[in-house]
């Protein structure tokens, strides 16, 4: 990878994250700490705003935006791929999210790679299991209740067919048995419980934030699921 290559790598990478220590990009660019000093450096000769604070790392100021100049084929077909598994894998409402953001994309790329990613389109294509459907429309709420830490509530109906209001916790989102499930500090029952998003009624992000002063880490909650990851 040439410098300059570098150079707009490193500050894709700051816009994609609040804080990124040099380690990290050192890391991932396989370079130095003392060239990572010198790209940010570079960086900030060339008029981009970037800070650093220490402990966390280097952020670049709030109010800066670079759009990115394109895309390589292999990036553009890489989201396409990723296209026909979000249609396959999500619900309805990531499926909008999802699109609205793949036509940003798209609006960037040059004239033959719009073509050629039009062409592709037609050569992908996912053969979903009969007994798989998503007709929900709650990832995107529960994904924002997630990232805020705010309180859900829920109306739930269980294997008996039994319907009860729940006020959760959201930790995480999990992807098994050819379905959804929330993992969540359930009010109501005083512990974790696995929600099948399929079998919520209705849900709402309550705006409250989270009561219970500190959460299993989700990657710990897998561990007892009754699947090997």
């Amino acid at each position: 990878m040439n410098r300059v290559d570098r150079l707009f790598g490193i500050l894709t990478l700051l816009q994609s994250k609040k804080f990124v220590p040099a380690e990290k990009i050192a890391d991932k660019f396989r370079i130095s700490i003392r060239t990572v000093y010198r790209d940010v450096k570079a960086l900030c000769e060339l008029g981009i705003p970037v800070s650093f604070e220490a402990t966390k790392g280097y952020f670049v100021v709030q109010g800066y935006f670079l759009p990115p100049v394109s895309f390589s084929n292999e990036e553009a077909n890489a989201l396409l791929l990723t296209e026909a598994l979000v249609y396959g894998f999500a619900d309805k409402s990531i499926q909008t999210h999802y699109t609205n953001a793949l036509n940003k994309v798209k609006a960037v790329l040059r004239g033959p790679q719009k073509e050629k990613l039009e062409s592709m389109n037609e050569t992908i294509r996912l053969q979903k299991p009969s007994c798989f459907t998503l007709n929900f429309e709650y990832l995107t709420v529960l994904q924002d209740a997630i990232g805020s830490k705010t309180i859900v509530e829920i109306d739930y109906k269980n294997l008996k067919e039994e319907v009860s209001q729940r006020k959760v916790e959201a930790i995480g989102l999990v992807f098994y048995a050819f379905n959804w499930h929330l993992i969540g500090w359930c009010h109501s029952r005083n512990d974790y419980r696995d929600f099948k998003v399929a079998r919520i009624l209705r849900v709402r992000n309550t705006g409250n934030p989270f009561i219970k002063p500190s959460h299993i880490p989700l990657n710990d909650y897998m561990k007892q699921l009754p699947v090997n990851y």
